[in-house]
């Protein structure tokens, strides 16, 4: 009766997130509907967590988390082009603030938080660190490819690529992608399954109890829509968002740091639920897969986009960002290398992760 309850208010909350983004897309909004709008928002994102966990169990690990990550950073991608061409000149650093966020949230926020409740219910959280410094590795690479080399560069003045560069970067984004994907679901797959802890590699806990091929489609296709919900409705409340970043005379990055956490808010929930079911290594497939689907996808759909654009595309990072990115990638190896982490490690990456949101507010 409890599971037929939460199914039904999971279909439910879906649709009138819809009907939300329907009635609110384009318009203005008072107060109250801002805070109707963040609601909806809110529904929709604990509704897809629910139905991405019902595809996990159908189609087991490494492809569930898989699925959430590359159906979440699809959408984003679609909301920061279309920010960006609707925005003007005052949108030429979004998609490299947007980008950047999400990888220091999904690198240090939900990596962090992943290891410190997996430490906190077994003294020490267990993976596999084959499998989880492959992917810590191809983050590195493809956050230095499109976002550190812009600003070196000297074709173009400014921290931008040339037309050239930008197509190199995009296609080697999109292939080391594909690489690291046909590696986590094809040839190594063992690598990036929960462990036990001895350290052996075990199959999905919930393959006995696997949902139906019927309900597992009409949860794809929920999951779907209650994420272009999510991302519709950031987008609807980007206007409040501005205006009380401006209001609080907080620097204009600080907008995309905001629809970053609003948009990874899907995986940070799964992330957190996996690592209290013990499961840590899927909780890190999730955030790093995260922060690579978001520079693998969105740096080619950029490339293919500027030919729309108008002004410029400033992709390379401050000084600042680059401290940050450093230090991130350092901690991330020392962390994942013994394939256990305990309370410290966990409070080190979020420790990072609030200086980020602190200097982004006060640079």
């Amino acid at each position: 009766m409890i599971r037929a309850l939460i199914t039904r208010w999971t279909v439910f909350v879906p649709l009138l997130a819809v009907v939300a983004l329907l009635l609110t897309w384009g318009r203005n909004l008072p107060g109250f509907g801002v805070v109707v709008v963040a609601s909806a928002l809110v529904g929709a994102v604990l509704a897809a967590v629910y139905h991405a966990e019902v595809v996990a169990q159908r189609v087991g690990e490494p492809f569930g988390s898989l699925v959430l990550a590359v159906a979440v950073t699809v959408i984003e991608v679609a909301l920061i082009v279309t920010l960006m061409i609707s925005g003007g000149e005052k949108s030429a650093t979004l998609a490299r603030d947007t980008v950047f966020a999400a990888v220091m949230i999904t690198c240090n926020g939900i990596f962090g938080l992943s290891l410190l409740v997996g430490a906190l219910r077994r003294r020490v959280a267990e993976f596999n660190a084959e499998g989880t410094g492959a992917a810590l590795a191809t983050v590195a690479t493809l956050a230095t490819l499109s976002l550190v080399l812009p600003t070196f560069t000297s074709s173009k003045p400014g921290p931008e690529f040339s037309p050239a560069q930008l197509a190199f970067a995009a296609v080697a984004s999109l292939l080391l992608y594909g690489l690291f994907v046909m590696v986590q679901t094809v040839r190594h797959r063992d690598d990036f399954l929960p462990v036990e802890g001895r350290g052996v590699v075990t199959e999905d806990e919930l393959r006995g109890a696997r949902p139906t091929v019927r309900t597992t489609l009409l949860s794809l296709g929920i999951l779907l829509v209650a994420l272009i919900c999510v991302v519709g409705l950031a987008k609807v409340v980007s206007p409040a968002i501005e205006s009380g970043v401006a209001s609080a005379g907080l620097p204009h990055a600080a907008v995309g740091v905001v629809i970053a956490l609003l948009v990874l808010l899907p995986e940070t929930l799964a992330a957190v639920r996996s690592a209290r079911r013990d499961q840590v290594q899927i909780s890190l497939n999730l955030a790093l897969g995260s922060a690579m689907a978001s520079i693998g996808l969105t740096i080619p759909a950029l490339a293919v986009a500027t030919i729309w654009l108008d002004g410029p595309l400033v992709l390379g990072l401050g000084a600042t960002q680059m401290v940050l990115l450093a230090i991130t990638v350092v901690v991330g190896v020392l962390t994942v290398v013994p394939g256990r982490a305990t309370l410290l490690q966990g409070g080190v990456h979020l420790a990072l992760f609030s200086a980020f949101v602190f200097l982004a507010a006060s640079p």
